[in-house]
């Protein structure tokens, strides 16, 4: 008797949660398939919450999503670990032990197989080896670092409000004035207003958040400059100061230094600046990848030297007609990831993978907490539709509503949505808990 084929995605982001839903409905739940999920933590947070979960705006406990009661109710399985390696020759991911707090060893390191591999382990922020950023900086890469931020701010401010004189302000200063450096000052302010909640005499005023960006303008990569000149006003707003044509060569526990020599204090640097894939990508398992550690790809997303290894989303380099290659978005990440599990049920039923992989750029969203949202909707029609404030808004709710509704099919989706909102009308004092 014939054994079920092994599909096994390494990575539970937004693509690799919709791949595994996926298959795991068309193939898992029907016996087709064996579908696993791989991920090095145990529950789901969606990317572009990152930052709220940093600020205290978004509580963890409400939003996260379990992998493995998902994965009960969804038709596939979950494996918590981190790649390490593959063994193409053997068609094994390798996963590193796992240890607890003390150090004690959980579970050995361990192989899985598989008949079709799907890396989509998105990316994390290039520190482009200036000295200093790897030890001084903070980072938005996970949910664990998200966190790691909070527990850091919440500290911060707590000493602070302790005192009856300050001596000088909390700075904050916010490397890289892309989506998620631009959303993240915003939020700065927002939670200061959420500890306020909590009895602490303190106010915005405490806060002094500096975003250093080294293009000539915030939000470099979206096309439209009106957006970048709208998103810079709004911040200025919230006494955020906004700093461009400024590159950091190093960074010290107490401040940066900029290429002219110009040094910035600050007690926090977030580091929120390019992106590349994890070092260990590098030619993993012999695959072929570029020099910020993307696996490179086909059109169709099988790797180029294997086609029973696919990658998709930040970590994968998916060139097009023109030369270019797929810039890393959150809206390409979803699309690669639905299209790849066509793929490779194709490839189960014996087709070859047909389906090729064009880039649309659907537009960018900047969502400023509560104060303002602004962005560029269908960009590759005429250079798209400038939208701000409540249609904006409307239409980032429902990026996330989306991904809801892909992970949890329409009725639960919208429903979770409904509590999810219900639930911080009801409990907001939950959100720096």
């Amino acid at each position: 008797m014939q054994t079920q084929p092994n599909v096994v995605i390494v990575g539970g982001g937004a693509g690799g949660m919709e791949i595994a839903t996926k298959l795991g409905h068309k193939l898992g739940r029907k016996g087709k398939a064996k579908v696993t999920l791989v991920d090095c933590a145990d529950s789901h947070v969606w990317k572009p919450l990152l930052h709220e979960v940093a600020t205290g705006a978004l509580d963890v406990g409400i939003d996260a999503l379990n992998y493995r009661s998902h994965a009960a109710a969804h038709g596939y399985h979950f494996q918590q670990g981190a790649m390490t390696d593959i063994d193409r020759q053997q068609r094994q991911v390798i996963l590193a032990p796992i240890f607890d707090d003390a150090g004690r060893e959980l579970l050995p390191a361990r192989h899985i197989d598989y008949d079709y591999l799907v890396i989509a382990i998105g990316s994390i922020a290039n520190d482009f080896r200036i000295p200093g950023v790897r030890e001084h900086c903070e980072f938005l890469d996970s949910t664990e670092e998200a966190m790691a931020i909070r527990k850091r701010l919440l500290n911060k401010f707590m000493r602070y409000a302790s005192q009856e004189q300050l001596e000088d302000k909390i700075k904050i200063a916010v490397v890289g004035a892309g989506a998620t450096g631009v959303e993240m000052s915003a939020e700065m302010h927002h939670a200061v207003e959420q500890l306020r909640g909590f009895g602490y005499k303190i106010d915005t005023s405490l806060l002094e958040v500096t975003l250093i960006e080294a293009d000539d303008r915030i939000l470099p990569k979206v096309e439209k400059p009106g957006i970048s000149e709208s998103v810079t006003r709004e911040l200025e707003k919230l006494g955020v100061n906004v700093m461009t044509n400024t590159r950091i060569t190093q960074v010290d526990s107490n401040s940066l230094t900029t290429s002219e020599g110009v040094e910035l204090p600050a007690d926090m640097v977030i580091w929120s600046t390019g992106v590349k894939a994890p070092d260990f990508l590098k030619n993993i398992g012999g695959l072929e990848s570029n020099n910020i550690n993307q696996v490179m790809v086909k059109q169709n997303m099988q790797t180029t030297l294997d086609e029973r290894i696919f990658s998709i989303g930040d970590c994968a380099a998916c060139p097009q007609a023109d030369g270019s290659f797929v810039p890393p978005r959150g809206q390409s990440a979803r699309q690669m990831a639905l299209m790849t599990a066509d793929n490779i049920m194709l490839m189960i039923d014996g087709h070859a993978p047909r389906h090729e992989y064009v880039y649309k750029d659907l537009g960018s969203l900047v969502n400023l907490s509560r104060f303002h949202t602004v962005g560029n909707l269908m960009s590759f029609i005429g250079g798209g539709v400038l939208v701000e404030g409540k249609i904006a808004r409307f239409v980032y709710t429902s990026l996330y509503r989306r991904h809801l509704i892909e992970l949890h099919g329409v009725v639960r989706g919208t429903l979770l949505m409904l509590a999810k909102g219900i639930s911080r009308i009801i409990h907001p004092h939950l959100k720096l808990h």
